[in-house]
């Protein structure tokens, strides 16, 4: 676990650039870019950077927030990167990436919802 805590820098890290991504990405998909690729891109990022910033924030309350966090971190940026490479590559990340990267978000949601079982005490 005491690993974990030592990357909980890059989670705050991670909201910062994922939510000007999906400003970006937005922006992009509104100027001629592809609104199914960039738009769902798009989505993906600003929906999760702040859920990224409450896990941050929100490690004194409950223990799963940190693994929450990494885990939905990285399906975000494995699913929106497949999304963005297919636009601007014309070609995936890797075989199943958009697949690998929403399992990873799903996943991250479900240990959220376990927190709900693993509280930490109030420091």
């Amino acid at each position: 676990m005491e690993r974990l805590v030592k990357l909980r820098p890059l989670i705050l890290f991670v909201s910062g650039v994922m939510g000007a991504c999906g400003v970006a990405l937005a922006a992009a998909a509104s100027h001629g870019g592809d609104a199914v690729f960039l738009g769902s891109a798009s989505t993906m990022c600003l929906a999760h950077a702040p859920v990224l910033l409450a896990l941050y924030l929100g490690d004194k309350f409950f223990r799963t927030a940190t693994p929450a966090a990494l885990i939905l971190g990285l399906g975000t940026i494995v699913f929106a990167g497949d999304l963005v490479s297919r636009h601007y590559l014309g070609d995936r990340l890797f075989p199943f990436a958009a697949p690998f990267g929403g399992t990873m978000m799903m996943l991250g949601w479900l240990v959220v919802a376990a927190g709900a079982f693993f509280r930490s005490p109030v420091r």
